[in-house]
């Protein structure tokens, strides 16, 4: 592993693994071209949601004729643990600063993401509800409600905000 991979690696704070450094390492992608945000279809959802109509086609297929059918006839554990691989490699581009390698790694995460979402059995549109539902609250707020949730559940009766 090369040394500049080494540090980004522990500023990470992640674990990775060997295939995800080699992985990140051996990568020589283009410039990402970018367009104006009035020409980007994700910005409704439209990409995301054809790309998990595409992964949920392929559950079920011959894993030798589809990445995502392999990905899910290894089983859950495999599923996450790609996904995890690939958060850390979006960490480690995101520290060295190097913006098309981000935004590359980032549709990595995205599509990894959908297929645990698939593998799951979550629909986008639950998700898509879930953001809808925390609209215009705030973040600290939100995720006190969480917290308060928990230790209620759990006979804590706390209202502390973490």
């Amino acid at each position: 592993m090369a040394k500049a991979t080494k540090k980004l690696v522990a500023k990470a704070t992640l674990p990775v693994t060997k295939s995800a450094t080699k992985k990140v390492a051996a990568k020589k992608r283009a410039p990402v071209a970018t367009r104006p945000a009035a020409e980007h279809d994700v910005l409704t959802g439209t990409v995301l949601d054809a790309l998990y109509a595409t992964i949920e086609a392929r559950k079920g297929a011959d894993p030798s004729s589809s990445h995502s059918a392999k990905l899910m006839s290894r089983g859950t554990a495999k599923v996450a643990q790609k996904f995890g691989e690939e958060a850390v490699e979006c960490l480690i581009e995101a520290v060295a600063g190097n913006r098309s390698e981000l935004v590359a790694e980032s549709a990595d995460v995205l599509y990894h993401l959908m297929v645990l979402w698939v593998d799951a059995g979550i629909a986008p549109a639950e998700v898509w509800g879930e953001l809808e539902r925390r609209k215009g609250i705030s973040g600290i707020a939100e995720k006190a409600s969480r917290v308060q949730k928990l230790a209620t559940a759990f006979g804590l009766g706390t209202s502390k905000i973490p």
